[in-house]
């Protein structure tokens, strides 16, 4: 990937040289039609036709794109909430000895799919078309959930055919993720990217939270109605996506990197449901990171990533072309993003049990109910997401990202620090005010941080690089689940126990049953909580304890405030441990997005031949690099500064 600097102008400023190559391509082999090549978006040159029909498809592309990230991210948190009406209507008890599995498969599952697929299908859709592998998710998605919502089986059986099919519908959701972002790069001019994918990313973010409490209210319904839900929205979004969107970049027909895909898909399949497994008990330990099946697959899977590695660098037609990382703003704009998915993912299930578990019972609410009320107490973090994310978005095409991705997450650390300082039963507005500034911080640093990102790779790349940023994104959120459990669990393996057994016996319960439960590893409590079951019922009822004990006995083990009072300490004492992790990471990724440099643009216009255009300059000039050629597998050379050295540039606009 040969790299000639251009530092002279303004992106968006009419392009100097000739028309296009002879040929119509660029250099890389990929072209694209009907723009002007003064977009910086890698377009071959040629002008709108003049009637707008260019700012209609960039909004129907967004829209529909929106639209789609929006239904893929909700259904990754759908069923959280959902879990116990799910479970009941498929008469099987997911906290049972052996049952906690499926349990996991239904949460992680998704996540686990569409983080290790994605690179994958955004590289077919560099060369099959994005737009028509975007096609096929609606489609895939849409199927899947028809399946889901028409589960004939019940026990074991349900369960598997659930998880199955959500693997299924999370590769349609794959296909949607990985490509969505290339799409409204090719659709949108770079000075316009930043708000198009912010609106774009905020959507699929706070989607996530959306379908917390979208989960609970249908499920309070229809279990079915969990799945059946994404059926119009999935019909309509593939029809529409067939009728109105089309091809921008030319696709680069290559050999499949049949070695590249196992590597990657085998070491980060090991390692995520390594991380998995992790939470869940082992051996009397509360949890199970000293299993020799979680050791191999942690080793292994990173084993397997590195042999990736080490094939994509020596192949002609790699899966990914890893000399992307060469380029600072790409490498910086990921590691942001994977520390601060790290940071966020985990968040959501922290106040969900904090909420469900202690706050929510002691203001009243009945245990079966809370998990629904939680979803909606955490409205605020969702609003935050909603009000950064496009203004931010829009800002950042004018001032550069570095200042808004940076300051997201700093806001965010600060956030996390309040939810460290406040007390376990805090007063509603202050605790709803601190995550409303983490949406805050977290939708200040997804717009910026994306178009930076998709902005900073040729335009033949597009697609992996946009499946690249989804899977650390991804990953970052199944990792942060399986971290912050892991230290939750931790915490509360160390102080719990002996606060359940204080607790038990002085309401009359055998202390040889109290010695037992409370030596029960801490996951089956913290899920207890987390699905709106009564905790202490759900520990004593097999020892059948409570049919002996006196009736006043009885309601006080089984109210609401015995349990949340009894966990309070305990749980504070994790939750301090979690939220003190996440803002380090938090902080660690504004310091790496602090380093990413300035706003860099990889032009792919070329003309006479693959020569660099120079651009007039402007008071605002990103740094851009026109490209004329590249490797396979990405090594530069550059006789101009390289992107990720770029040269001070007088009215850049400042460090942005």
């Amino acid at each position: 990937m040969s790299r000639n600097a251009d530092h002279s102008g303004a992106l968006g400023a009419e392009p100097a040289g000739p028309g296009p190559s002879p040929n119509g391509s660029s250099a890389h082999g990929t072209t694209l039609r009907g723009r002007s090549r003064a977009n910086g978006n890698g377009t071959a040159s040629g002008a709108d036709n003049g009637d707008g029909s260019d700012d209609r498809y960039r909004w129907i592309a967004l829209s529909n794109t929106t639209l789609s990230m929006t239904m893929a991210t909700i259904d990754a948190s759908i069923v959280i909430i959902a879990m116990p009406a799910i479970f009941r209507g498929i008469k099987l008890d997911p906290l049972a000895p052996g049952n906690v599995s499926y349990l996991l498969w239904m949460i992680i599952g998704y996540l686990l799919v569409t983080a290790v697929a994605v690179v994958t299908l955004g590289r077919l859709g560099d060369m099959y078309g994005r737009v028509r592998i975007y096609n096929l998710g609606f489609v895939v998605f849409t199927l899947a959930s028809i399946a889901l919502s028409l589960d004939p089986l019940t026990g074991s059986d349900g369960a598997l055919w659930l998880i199955g099919w959500r693997l299924v519908q999370a590769l349609g959701g794959a296909m949607l993720m990985s490509n969505s972002a290339a799409i409204l790069t090719d659709a949108f001019p770079a000075g316009k990217r930043g708000m198009a994918l912010g609106v774009n990313q905020i959507a699929g973010i706070s989607g996530q939270f959306v379908g917390l409490l979208l989960g609970g209210l249908l499920a309070a319904v229809d279990w079915r109605l969990v799945f059946w839900v994404n059926v119009p929205i999935g019909i309509a979004g593939t029809i529409w996506s067939y009728r109105s969107l089309r091809e921008i970049a030319s696709t680069r027909r290559a050999k499949i990197d049949w070695w590249g895909n196992v590597t990657f898909g085998l070491g980060a399949t090991a390692l995520l449901v390594a991380i998995t497994y992790g939470i869940q008990p082992y051996g009397g330990h509360p949890t199970g990171w000293t299993n020799p099946w979680v050791l191999t697959g942690l080793f292994g899977g990173a084993a397997l990533l590195a042999v990736f590695c080490l094939i994509e660098t020596h192949i002609a037609e790699p899966m990914f072309q890893l000399g992307l990382f060469r380029i600072r703003a790409f490498a910086a704009g990921n590691l942001a993003s994977l520390l601060g998915s790290i940071a966020r993912g985990g968040l959501q299930f922290m106040l969900v049990l904090w909420l469900a578990g202690i706050w929510l019972p002691l203001h009243g609410y009945n245990f079966i109910h809370t998990p629904l009320w939680a979803g909606i107490y955490m409205l605020p973090l969702t609003a935050g997401f909603l009000i950064a994310g496009p203004i931010s978005g829009t800002l950042s095409d004018k001032y550069g990202p570095r200042p808004f991705a940076t300051a997201g997450l700093l806001v965010a650390t600060c956030a996390f620090i309040g939810l460290i300082a406040l007390p376990l039963v805090f007063p509603y507005w202050l605790f709803a005010t601190i995550i409303f500034f983490n949406g805050v911080g977290s939708g200040l640093f997804a717009s910026p941080n994306t178009s930076a990102i998709m902005s900073s790779v040729p335009a033949s790349q597009r697609g992996s690089a946009s499946g690249m940023r989804s899977t650390f994104q991804n990953a970052g959120m199944s990792l942060s689940i399986g971290i912050f459990f892991s230290l939750l669990i931790a915490g509360l393996a160390s102080t719990l126990p002996p606060a359940l057994i204080r607790g038990l016996t002085a309401q009359g319960v055998p202390l040889s049953v109290a010695t037992k439960v409370g030596h029960l590893p801490p996951v089956s409590t913290v899920f207890a909580a987390l699905l709106g079951y009564n905790p202490v019922q759900h520990l004593l009822k097999p020892s059948g304890v409570l049919s002996r004990l006196p009736a006043h006995n009885v309601t006080a083990l089984t109210g609401r405030h015995f349990f949340p009072t009894l966990i309070a300490g305990p749980f504070h004492h994790g939750l301090v441990i979690v939220f003190t992790a996440a803002a380090l990471m938090s902080f660690i990724g504004a310091m790496v997005s602090l380093l990413r440099g300035r706003q860099f643009i990889y032009d792919d216009s070329s003309a006479d031949g693959g020569l660099p255009q120079p651009r007039r300059a402007s008071s605002r000039a990103p740094v851009t690099v026109s490209a004329t050629a590249h490797s396979p597998n990405g090594t530069a050379r550059a006789s101009h500064p390289a992107p990720d050295t770029p040269a001070p540039v007088p009215g850049t606009g400042g460090p942005g």
